[in-house]
């Protein structure tokens, strides 16, 4: 996975959170140790707040924390959460005039969709909770 994708970000940073789930972090603290910048972490992670995945809380003592227990929170729910595709598909392209290009496209589209449908359902079997390393 990209080192620097918005699902490596928020995967790495869930993963952490796993570890001690009442503990607040700060978007700069979050930013720091994943090697960015806190209003990228606050892009990401607001749409796991929006998802119901994280709390955040503003002020002095404020910052993220994790909005239900890990173990009930699956890779899948991050994914879909953060409106991710790791399989590339092209669907806004425009119909090509050739009518065996045309149907290339459309079978390729389809084989894609599963491929989508089997990751997310694949991702769904692995809690947060379960990648964090010992």
């Amino acid at each position: 996975m990209k080192r620097n994708s918005r699902l490596s970000l928020a995967l790495h940073t869930l993963g952490h959170m796993a570890g001690d789930p009442d503990r607040r972090r700060t978007s700069a603290d979050i930013a720091a140790h994943a090697g960015t910048n806190p209003v990228v972490v606050r892009r990401v992670l607001g749409h796991l707040r929006d998802a119901g995945i994280l709390i955040s809380e503003k002020g002095h003592a404020g910052g993220w924390c994790l909005a239900r227990a890990p173990e009930t929170i699956s890779l899948a729910d991050v994914y879909v959460a953060l409106d991710e595709s790791l399989v590339a598909s092209d669907s806004d392209a425009q119909v090509p005039a050739c009518s065996v290009e045309h149907a290339l496209h459309r079978r390729v589209a389809s084989v894609l969709e599963e491929v989508e449908q089997t990751l997310i359902q694949r991702l769904g079997e692995t809690s947060i909770l379960s990648i964090r390393g010992n």
